[in-house]
């Protein structure tokens, strides 16, 4: 375990999602529909299921049909989601700056997704 962990209140946590999610570019959020960003405490097990590398923490989860495979079939389908997690970023997480500054690339990384993109492609600019 990280002695160093940072704690984060569930109404801060959520604060920092809310104003990562102001700063994503108006182009983007323009295009975000039909999706839902939620935030928990921690993964499911399914959740986890998802994670491609068995280590590590899981920050965030998209979980839907990215907008570049939206055929004209696409109509009546659930939202998309995209979840934050709380407890994984508190772990991976020293300072309160590094904690909202993680936040806010989670929610890009996971916005990302929705728009296509793989994790090698987000992770080498940054995300």
């Amino acid at each position: 375990s990280n002695p160093a962990m940072m704690k984060i209140s569930e109404r801060e946590f959520e604060q920092a999602v809310t104003e990562a999610l102001a700063s994503v570019p108006q182009r983007f959020k323009d295009v975000l529909q039909n999706i839902a960003i939620t935030v928990a405490d921690e993964p499911t097990p399914d959740q986890l299921r998802t994670m491609t590398h068995g280590h590590g923490e899981l920050l965030g989860l998209y979980q839907g049909i990215p907008i570049t495979q939206r055929g004209t079939g696409y109509a009546g389908v659930m939202p998309d989601v995209i979840t934050i997690f709380r407890g994984p970023h508190e772990r991976v997480c020293s300072t309160h700056r590094e904690l909202v500054v993680q936040i806010q690339k989670t929610v890009l990384h996971e916005i990302g997704h929705y728009f296509g993109f793989d994790d090698a492609y987000l992770h080498s600019h940054g995300y």
